[in-house]
């Protein structure tokens, strides 16, 4: 496959908008933990679902920081493609964006395992609800 800067430049407006996107996932999750920590301390309330909840949030962040990390990686790569394609090396470019895909790919799985998680989540919140028990 011979690579230039129009393939390089299919990624370009993709990364950006995934780690928007994964940022702002970060930034709800982290209000979210900083809401209930404020709960925790100020209330001294815990209600049982909590424990549950909590484990699960930690996972979250875990996860979205290894999903931007890839994603950094990703952008990283790829502005490295570009450079190597400026330089006339069309070998190693070659080899920096596959990198840049596999990292893409990572991320994008990483992303499906924290929405997975983010649905157990809010199933921990609903069962607490008897209307929802039979959904759950």
């Amino acid at each position: 496959m011979d690579i230039d800067y129009t393939v390089a430049a299919l990624m370009f407006p993709a990364i950006p908008l995934m780690m928007t996107m994964y940022s702002n996932r970060f930034h709800t999750l982290s209000s979210l933990i900083r809401k209930l920590h404020d709960q925790y301390i100020f209330e001294k309330r815990t209600p049982p679902a909590w424990e549950s909840q909590l484990h699960v949030l930690n996972k979250r962040t875990n996860i979205l920081k290894y999903t931007m990390g890839f994603a950094a990686f990703g952008f990283l790569f790829n502005m490295t493609t570009v450079l190597m394609l400026y330089l006339g090396d069309f070998g190693t470019a070659r080899l920096i964006f596959a990198g840049c895909c596999i990292c893409m790919i990572i991320s994008i799985f990483l992303f499906l395992q924290e929405i997975r998680l983010s649905n157990q989540a809010l199933k921990y919140h609903l069962s607490d609800m008897d209307s929802m028990k039979q959904d759950l």
